[in-house]
């Protein structure tokens, strides 16, 4: 025990969270329990959820059918710079039907508003539908929307050897307002197992688009209306629509919270030039996420990645359509550092993760983890690689349902001058 309150204290001396220490605490309260020696051996400790703890002992001993629905409807609690402190409701439906292999499927809905009067509204579907034969996925959005904008590329932030002493990423910043409204929707049939191929509709609509730091009178330019002026597009609205062609495979055990197989998605997106005021263009997006199994005896002992990367193949897209950090479906992406922070021509990704239980009933969990971050700029040859910009995280996790695993998640990140608090339902990939 000494060793973990040497550990507490270093951490909590480092970062002065209470979170960390509590979770530090859990671990070692946790690993100070005799060791097994043999898988038999192991303490009989039947999974418990939040809802357990307020039933009778009698009934956790009744085998009950495993149920085929679930719907959780929490607060929405969070804090970072894009958005200030953000506050309101999600609610998270998961289903599946009746067959023996069929996966479980999940319809998200949110409302939010933030200090900073931002109004966030969010439908987002994944659903293996038909006997797992077809897959839905979904991400409609619309925001009265603020936030700051600092030019393309991933060397806004110099790392520690070349940056000043009394750098300050705020000092960057070029703030905007705008409307967004998204509807992307696409539909895969299976082919052969877990490959499924299919198609999808997409529509980005940007509008009252303000930038707050320009004046053209006095020459001061902003990173956004440079780009739209140099590249023909309306400074004040624009819109990006398109279709697009989808490979996809999913050997996931469970989507809401996977324990192992691998999820990997390649979609080309076509946008034709529907209006004078649109540009053609073409990207590609592709995705890959896999999970080990660490424990025979323990499940939850999983080691994750989640890998992906957004390309302009060719064409011209609107700035705030340009690939940036933290506009993946669940807006989960770069935790540590804002939404949006990092914007490029192209966009690479790369995240890993240890979960781990912490007590033996599986009801706490937790989490360390770290991510990866590179885009380009073309017209400063900014490419990818050159610079990447890490962040790293813990989290804690408890069971609100067994059948689903569903897990309401607590996170901390921290990246270069930038750090977030996240509440969320259900993991981040």
């Amino acid at each position: 025990m000494a060793i973990y309150r040497r550990l507490l204290s270093i951490l909590t001396l480092r970062f002065g969270g209470r979170f960390i220490a509590t979770v530090v605490l859990l671990v070692a309260l946790q690993s100070a329990t005799p060791a097994q020696t043999a898988a038999d051996s192991l303490p009989l400790c039947p999974v418990k959820s939040v809802g357990d703890l307020f039933k009778k002992k009698d009934s956790l001993l009744v085998v009950k059918p495993v149920k085929n629905n679930f719907l959780i409807v929490i607060p929405v609690i969070g804090s970072q710079p894009a958005t200030g402190f953000i506050f309101g409701v999600t609610s998270q439906y998961t289903f599946k039907d009746k067959a023996p292999n069929s996966k479980f499927s999940t319809v998200a809905v949110s409302a939010n508003y933030t200090t900073k009067k931002q109004v966030l509204l969010n439908l987002k579907n994944n659903m293996l539908l038909n006997h797992n034969r077809i897959f839905l996925s979904g991400d409609w959005r619309y925001y009265i929307f603020t936030q700051p904008n600092y030019g393309l590329g991933t060397d806004i932030i110099p790392p520690k050897s070349e940056r000043p002493d009394d750098f300050n990423l705020d000092s960057l910043a070029q703030p905007m307002d705008y409307n967004y409204f998204k509807l992307h929707q696409t539909v895969s049939w299976k082919v052969n197992g877990n490959f499924y191929v299919g198609a999808g509709l997409h529509l980005d609509s940007y509008s009252k688009i303000v930038d707050k730091t320009l004046d053209t009178a006095n020459s001061l330019f902003t990173h956004h209306y440079n780009y739209s002026t140099k590249y023909g597009f309306n400074s004040t609205d624009y819109t990006v629509n398109g279709v697009s062609l989808n490979l996809l495979y999913d050997s996931r055990d469970n989507q809401v919270n996977a324990n192992h197989g691998w999820y990997g998605n390649i979609n080309f997106r076509v946008n034709p030039a529907l209006s004078k005021h649109q540009r053609p263009s073409t990207v590609l997006y592709a995705e890959y996420r896999k999970f080990w199994p660490l424990s025979k005896t323990n499940e939850q002992h999983v080691f994750a990645i989640w890998a992906y990367g957004q390309f302009a193949t060719s064409g011209k897209l609107p700035y705030l359509n340009l690939p940036a950090l933290g506009w993946d479906q669940r807006s989960r992406a770069g935790k540590g550092y804002q939404q949006g922070l990092f914007r490029g021509n192209n966009l690479m990704y790369f995240e890993a993760e240890y979960r781990f239980p912490i007590t033996c009933n599986q009801l706490i969990s937790g989490t360390v983890f770290g991510d990866l971050t590179t885009a380009s700029d073309k017209d400063r040859d900014i490419y990818l690689l050159k610079f990447i910009q890490p962040a790293i995280g813990v989290s804690l996790r408890i069971l609100i349902d067994k059948a689903t695993r569903t897990n309401l998640i607590f996170n901390q990140a921290w990246g270069r001058k930038s750090k977030g608090f996240y509440l969320n339902a259900a993991e981040s990939f």
